[in-house]
């Protein structure tokens, strides 16, 4: 369920149980993470330890997870703005890895999230516009949940905790109140952890920034495009095989940019994305 210096919390039968992890996991650099489904020994005294770490469907290098049926995106209108490149790399990291990419928008009690909601609904995603005076959309998000593994990402600042709290009042997570004079929060959630919940797994994780995506969370070039799930009827249309969809001639994706058929903010992300990688071989990137 969680990491804490070492020791791994992992539930089983209804219980839960701390254990360390043998040695040959680290050196395989194959370690546990939250959402890992494992096999452990109990032993009569000493310490319980994992023993087999049963095969992962996906998995995120940061934050650290694996086995996710849905990740939500969560941004707020305000305090802080919303971070499109952060929100799309964290789209593009989800689809690369079989997830469901969720858009959740908060703080829409003190400015709509409409144009937020406009974007991603036209980019094929799931939108949830959620506010402190309605609790229908929760409703909904919470129902959406269901009988699924899901985790909840974004900058600090932006509310998760908060909206955790009003989906599943018996966490009591801690919350934070954004500064002033930065314009984000400060990090309340330290580890990555996983909770089973009115029927559903949800995991709370730390805030995340842009170094840490273009640090771990690189997408091959050849890939990047099907990432992008508005691109893909107009794939296989460009006037060259080897067309970047990023200034070429011909291009139907920049037509289609040109039309408004793909939103500018998603196209930017994309380029920006693909400029990263463009000069990276595929075996440097890890899996």
């Amino acid at each position: 369920m969680k990491s804490i210096g070492g020791f791994y919390y992992v539930r089983a039968d209804g219980e839960d149980y701390e254990c360390k992890a043998r040695g040959s996991f680290r050196k395989s650099g194959n370690s546990p993470v939250a959402g890992d489904r494992v096999n452990i020994s109990v032993p009569n005294d000493g310490f319980c330890a994992i023993e087999e770490i049963l095969p992962r469907k996906n998995k995120l290098r940061r934050p650290a997870l694996a086995n996710l049926d849905i990740l939500l995106l969560v941004c707020s209108t305000v305090e802080p703005l919303p971070n499109f490149t952060i929100i799309d790399k964290m789209t593009a990291a989800a689809v690369n890895n079989n997830m469901e990419p969720v858009i959740v928008v908060t703080k829409n009690d003190l400015e709509s999230g409409d144009k937020i909601a406009d974007i991603y609904r036209h980019a094929g995603f799931e939108v949830f516009l959620c506010s402190e005076d309605d609790s229908s959309q929760t409703e909904e998000l919470k129902s959406y949940l269901s009988g699924k593994v899901s985790a909840f990402i974004g900058n600090s600042g932006v509310g998760k905790s908060t909206l955790l709290n009003k989906l599943f009042p018996s966490l009591s997570l801690e919350t934070g109140q954004t500064s002033k004079k930065l314009g984000r929060g400060r990090h309340t959630t330290r580890v990555v952890e996983l909770f089973e919940l009115d029927g559903c797994f949800v995991a709370d994780t730390p805030g995340v920034s842009t170094v840490d995506l273009q640090r771990y969370e690189m997408i091959d070039k050849s890939r990047l495009q099907y990432c992008f799930p508005e691109f893909e009827k107009y794939l296989g249309d460009c006037m060259f095989t080897s067309c970047s969809h990023t200034c070429e001639k011909g291009c139907r994706i920049l037509e289609a940019l040109s039309d408004g058929e793909i939103e500018e903010t998603r196209h930017r992300s994309y380029v920006q994305m693909y400029n990263e990688v463009k000069d990276i071989k595929s075996w440097q990137i890890k899996e």
